[in-house]
């Protein structure tokens, strides 16, 4: 079956697009020329066509692959670019470093579906075309999972390599919770020494009583921690760590009691899925531990944003406690379930204090800190709340963003989270406009990302296989906010050849083993 065009099949579609005749043919006689600001996009470029065309493509004055920095270009703003194909020459041009390194993207994306290593070189052709392209949002992100299901630093740079080329920007990487603690902090090494590891893991469903025999676990080091932020950073994606507090922290307290509410209490590392009921005592020794932590996180992380979660946080534990009541009093406090918005407010502070920017989920419509940016996920209303108040907002709507949820019903799916089925369809359909009578809300809106939560997802083949093609349908819509449905599944048509090249199984899960194992990118 013939394949459409290339440059017809490009996903996000670019702002601006039109075919040009001809063709350019990279081969051995090809050179770039590389301007002044444009090494990193020129080093970008050369690892992904070394492998196709067998060439090195060196430096050359006179070359006619040429890419540019021109600060002149203020429409394109931090990330557009212009890219021009034609017979003799290759232009790629851009504003700031980023965009360069998104036009990289779109020149991967215009090479042959399967390209051959062509070590005579022989070469492959570039279709001619005009692109001027900019993105709709600054925030286009995915949130990956690694507290409940572990999964190795090689496969996580090929998880960053697949959203670049996609053209999204931040993976959110949720490091610690209830089930395990992958963050290393050298002040406290039994967060990962005894809170990396758990016994085993539920094997179905929230409250099924039904559990595997297989203990689970796996750690970080620092350097491979900001290896990975290197190598995202070489691509322009930027890696916004979550160490989330003052629920969702059993991991924590079975490495140190003394930071819960019961700390003659000894817990395990949480074997359930669900909501935990255990939760940070409020005593200054924890606001103490959890700065220790995230100074560290901030400086393994360099991203202007940290997130510190703040959802899901059950208060019968404060409410119990005769710690939490006093707390609560001193504090002028209308009662122990006022302590999260102030435990949130002193771990707020703290990042700020640090010169980053504190991002928390909206678990209800409730006031956050006013320091934070909130990430809405139980409805968009909670999204315009926010904004409403003055907070930058960043929508992930369960509803269209969740994908841990299944794909399609019926019984050949695999196991997922219950209650919601999310097709291709809905995701695409994320809600980023503003309500009508508010136009003014949509300038607080800085993007949209997908969740990928792993109470099921055990290997690298299921995490793409629910990943894709659900997170293209996202990536277009962040990146063009005009959508275009029947356009977009003509192109997904094309792009889902380019993701058979590159291994990502988006149709049907392979039968795999249990034990994640993935080469590095």
């Amino acid at each position: 079956m013939d394949l459409p065009r290339p440059e017809l099949a490009l996903v996000p579609r670019p702002r601006r697009l039109s075919p040009r005749p001809g063709r350019f043919r990279i081969d051995r006689t090809t050179r770039l020329r590389v301007a002044p600001g444009a090494e990193a996009a020129a080093g970008l470029l050369r690892t992904y066509l070394a492998p196709v065309t067998g060439l090195r493509l060196e430096h050359a004055d006179d070359a006619a692959f040429v890419l540019a920095l021109d600060p002149l270009l203020t429409g394109l703003g931090e990330e557009g670019y212009g890219l021009t194909v034609g017979l003799h020459g290759v232009l790629l041009r851009a504003a700031r470093p980023t965009g360069l390194l998104r036009g990289v993207q779109t020149v991967r994306q215009l090479l042959p579906y399967q390209a051959p290593v062509r070590p005579d070189g022989d070469g492959v052709d570039l279709p001619g075309v005009e692109i001027t392209d900019v993105p709709a949002y600054p925030w286009r992100g995915m949130l990956l999972d690694v507290a409940r299901h572990f999964q190795p630093v090689s496969y996580l740079r090929r998880f960053v390599d697949l959203m670049a080329l996609h053209k999204l920007n931040v993976l959110h990487l949720h490091l610690t919770d209830d089930q395990g603690w992958r963050m290393p902090v050298a002040a406290y090494p039994r967060l990962t020494e005894i809170g990396g590891r758990r016994e085993r893991s539920m094997a179905g469903p929230a409250g099924s009583g039904r559990f595997d025999s297989r203990p689970h676990g796996g750690t970080y080091t620092r350097a491979e921690l900001t290896g990975l932020v290197a190598f995202a950073a070489a691509r322009g994606v930027t890696v916004v760590p979550e160490v989330g507090v003052p629920g969702h922290v059993r991991a924590a307290l079975a490495a140190h009691p003394e930071l819960g509410n019961h700390p003659e209490r000894r817990l395990d590392v949480w074997t359930h899925w669900g909501v935990c009921p255990n939760v940070l005592g409020v005593g200054d020794h924890v606001l103490d531990f959890f700065r220790t932590v995230l100074d560290e996180v901030m400086d393994v992380f360099p991203s202007p944003y940290l997130h510190i979660g703040g959802d899901e946080c059950p208060t019968d534990e404060w409410e119990e406690s005769p710690a939490a009541i006093a707390r609560a009093s001193r504090e002028g406090l209308e009662g122990p379930r006022a302590l999260h918005g102030w435990f949130m407010g002193r771990i707020a502070d703290h990042v700020v204090r640090a010169g980053r920017r504190p991002v928390a989920w909206a678990e209800n419509g409730t006031a956050l800190p006013p320091e934070c940016t909130v990430m809405s996920w139980r409805t968009p209303e909670h999204a315009w709340a926010a904004a409403r108040r003055g907070h930058d907002v960043i929508h992930a709507d369960h509803r269209s963003t969740y994908f841990d949820y299944a794909r399609a019903p019926g019984p050949e799916e695999p196991l997922a989270q219950p209650g919601h089925v999310l097709d291709l369809r809905t995701a695409y359909g994320v809600e980023l406009t503003a309500p009508p009578a508010e136009p003014a809300l949509a300038e607080r809106v800085l993007g949209a990302q997908g969740q990928l939560w792993t109470e099921f997802v055990t290997t690298p083949e299921h995490i793409e296989y629910l990943t894709y093609p659900r997170l293209c349908a996202l990536a277009e819509r962040v990146w063009d906010a005009d959508g275009d449905w029947p356009d977009f599944r003509a192109r997904l048509t094309g792009h889902e050849a380019r993701l058979d090249a590159l291994g990502v199984p988006h149709d049907t899960l392979p039968q795999r083993p249990a034990t994640p194992t993935h080469a590095p990118v």
